[in-house]
């Protein structure tokens, strides 16, 4: 049985008459680390807000533990928010800005220390007690603002795009150690991002967003494997979507060639959207393959080359081990299980663009 600490019931919420989040309804669990993920202007920060207590829905309520606490201050909740700017007080040093809501507690001397000392370590900022956070480097200065999240021992702490404004480098280190830290302290994560590879990278469960809607709730596995719409295809990773014709079950057409998959229970002849990811997709002498095309572009990424082949008026994009040169006839083939059949969109909230970049 799941364990739901927080749980957002009907939400809505508007600003200046255009809905952000229309009838938002989610659970979280204790102790896992959930994302919400979107393109901006989706309702993620919003949503954010509404459970630290910066914003209240206009519709439904804010539940913690089973209790309304809908109508409740920031501070009168059991949670703590990490912001993509990291406001450390730069009058104070590291162990002042740690401490600064302990003090506000009227804890003791002895106790802030010996929790200023075990959430330094918690991040790998200890000897920087008494450092300015003007002198640290922006990994370092978000160390030190989780560092002073933690200390109050919040049961939800909420994440707003905190690792924006690093490099690549430091953004994939401290993806590590916000695992890590997950892992050692047990506190439940809800973390804000538009960047698929950190959603995939650290979170037990992200939730796909779009114009305030839940377009998919699931693992990282399972929501890159099987994505349930276009959009969340389009959104998370590469993927080639286009136009097919699910032709009986198990067969699909695409571009007048007819492909074997594994989907059933669409209606004969249904028009429908075919996603398939370029890593799936195998180059192969122009006579074996179920689409033929002329290689336009051969671009090596360091691990792979991502290669597009022009078939008919359409652009594939492969991801291979191997180059190809541009300007060569290549065949295009794919497994059954490597192909996903979806209905297509009844509404424009799930429309996404097919053309290629």
């Amino acid at each position: 049985m799941q364990d739901i600490i927080l749980e957002l019931d009907s939400v809505s919420k508007s600003f200046d008459g255009k809905k952000i989040l229309n009838n938002f309804s989610l659970g979280i669990n204790r102790n896992e680390f959930i994302t919400l993920l979107g393109p901006s202007g989706c309702g993620k920060s919003t949503t954010l807000r509404i459970i630290g207590g910066f914003e209240r829905p206009d519709e439904g309520r804010v539940l913690f533990d089973g209790r309304d606490i809908t109508g409740l201050s920031p501070d009168k909740r059991n949670v703590n928010t990490v912001f993509q700017k990291y406001s450390l007080f730069p009058h104070m040093n590291v162990e002042e800005n740690i401490a600064f809501g302990l003090q506000l507690k009227k804890k003791s001397r002895e106790y802030i220390r010996d929790k200023v000392r075990y959430a330094l370590k918690l991040v790998n900022m200890e000897g920087y007690e008494k450092r300015s956070p003007t002198s640290l480097s922006g990994g370092q200065q978000q160390r030190v603002a989780i560092a002073r999240a933690i200390v109050n021992e919040p049961q939800v702490l909420l994440l707003d795009e905190p690792l924006g404004a690093l490099d690549l480098k430091l953004r994939q280190g401290m993806q590590r150690e916000l695992i890590k830290i997950k892992k050692e302290v047990g506190i439940t994560f809800v973390y804000v991002t538009h960047d698929q590879e950190e959603a995939l990278t650290m979170s037990d469960r992200i939730i796909v967003m779009n114009k305030g809607i839940i377009q998919q709730i699931g693992s990282s596995k399972s929501i890159y494997d099987e994505p349930q719409n276009a959009f969340v295809a389009d959104f998370i990773g590469e993927s080639n979507i286009i136009d097919g014709i699910m032709r009986r079950d198990c067969l699909v057409e695409i571009q007048g060639a007819k492909i074997p998959c594994v989907d059933v229970g669409f209606g004969k002849d249904e028009l429908v959207d075919v996603v398939i990811r370029p890593e799936d997709l195998v180059l192969v002498e122009e006579e074996e393959g179920y689409l033929k095309g002329m290689v336009i572009s051969t671009i090596f990424k360091g691990a792979y080359y991502e290669i597009k082949v022009r078939v008919g008026e359409y652009e594939w994009m492969v991801q291979s081990v191997n180059p190809a040169p541009v300007g060569t006839m290549k065949g295009l083939t794919i497994l059954p299980d490597n192909i996903q059949i979806m209905h297509k969109p009844h509404s424009a909230d799930a429309e996404v663009s097919k053309e290629n970049d």
